[in-house]
C-alpha cells in the first residue's frame, strides 16, 4: 500500500526506488498473515528512538514465531544508508518488516526460519502543528492476547482497526476511542490516547490489550521530566468526557490534539501544545 510521494525499498541486500514485489503468491503471509512491522520517523533531520523501532520490529517477529534475521545496529545501518536517498529535509516514515515464506509441518504455523526482512521508507509529510483529530465510540474492542498477538506490532492485527476507523468515520469522526475487553478505555484505533484534569495527564495503564507505545513512553518520560504529573491508570469513556484536553500519540504524528469526543468538544489545549515542544527539543537534542 503505497501511498508516499518518494518510495525507497530495501530487499534481498539491496536498495531500490520504487515499491517493488517482495511476496510470492504462495507465501505464508500471504494466506496466513505471519507478517509484522514497525514505523519509524525521519523528520527535521532526526531520527527519534530508532533503535527502539527496530528492537521491537524483532520481538514482533518472535512473538509470531519467526527467527529475526537482522540485528538491531543492522537495522539501523541498513535504514540510515536508505535515507540517503532523500532530498534534505524530507520527512519519511520507516518501516522495517518481516514475514514468513513457508510453514512449517502443521502448515499453520510459520517455519521460523523462512523468514523474509524488507524495509520501505516512504517520504510522507509531517501532520501539521494545527492538525486536530476527533473521537467516536466504537463497538469493536481490542482483544487479549489469549485470543491475538497483541504483543506484536503485526498485520493480522490491523482489520478490527479497519472496522474501528470504518465505524467512526461513518459518523464523522476521525477515529475511534476504544474500550478494551473489559470495558476500559485502550486507545483509539490507531494511536495511544491522553487525558488531561486539572492540569494533570492521565493515559489507560498498560494492560496487555494493546502496545503501549515508543513515542507514548517518551511523552511521558518528558512530562515527568517538566514536572508534569502523569497518572498511568483505568479510565472509562466518562473520564474523557469530563476531560479538560485529549490528545494522541502516534509515531505517524507523535502529537495530535483532539477537538471533539462524540458530543463532548474540547480545544486544543495548552499541555498538548507543551508535549509537543517538548518532544520536538528532545528530538533535536538527540541527533
Amino acid at each position: 500500500m503505497a501511498v508516499g510521494r518518494t518510495i525507497r525499498t530495501y530487499f534481498n541486500g539491496s536498495w531500490q526506488d520504487g515499491n517493488p514485489a517482495v511476496m510470492r503468491a504462495a507465501d505464508h503471509a500471504i494466506w496466513l498473515g505471519s507478517s509484522v512491522f514497525d514505523g519509524a520517523r525521519l523528520f527535521d533531520g532526526v531520527t527519534p528512538d530508532l533503535d527502539l523501532h527496530c528492537a521491537r520490529t524483532n520481538a514482533s517477529a518472535t512473538a509470531l514465531m519467526m527467527e529475526p534475521t537482522h540485528s538491531v545496529p543492522q537495522m539501523m545501518e541498513i535504514i540510515r544508508d536508505g535515507l540517503e536517498g532523500f532530498a534534505p529535509g524530507a520527512a519519511v516514515y520507516i518501516r522495517p518488516m518481516y514475514w514468513a515464506a513457508d510453514g512449517d509441518e502443521t502448515l499453520i504455523a510459520p517455519k521460523a526460519e523462512s523468514t523474509r526482512f524488507a524495509v520501505s521508507l516512504e517520504e510522507i509529510p509531517m501532520a501539521a502543528p494545527d492538525a486536530a483529530a476527533t473521537l467516536s465510540r466504537t463497538r469493536f474492542r481490542r482483544p487479549v492476547l489469549e485470543s491475538a498477538v497483541v504483543n506484536a506490532k503485526a498485520g493480522c492485527l490491523y482489520p478490527n482497526n479497519a472496522r474501528m476507523l470504518r465505524e467512526a468515520r461513518s459518523k464523522g469522526f476521525s477515529n475511534a476511542l476504544v474500550l478494551d475487553a473489559m470495558g476500559n478505555v485502550a486507545e483509539t484505533a490507531t494511536t495511544n490516547v491522553f487525558m488531561v484534569r486539572d492540569g494533570e495527564v492521565f493515559t489507560p495503564i498498560p494492560n496487555g490489550t494493546f502496545l503501549a507505545g515508543i513515542t507514548r513512553a517518551r511523552h511521558i518520560s518528558n512530562m515527568r521530566a517538566d514536572g508534569i504529573t502523569v497518572h498511568e491508570c483505568v479510565l472509562g469513556y466518562q473520564d474523557f468526557e469530563e476531560a479538560d484536553e485529549i490528545f494522541l500519540s502516534g509515531n505517524m504524528s507523535k502529537v495530535t490534539p483532539v477537538t471533539a469526543f462524540d458530543e463532548c468538544r474540547y480545544q486544543a489545549g495548552p499541555v498538548a501544545k507543551r508535549v509537543r515542544e517538548l518532544y520536538w527539543d528532545w528530538a533535536a537534542s538527540n541527533r
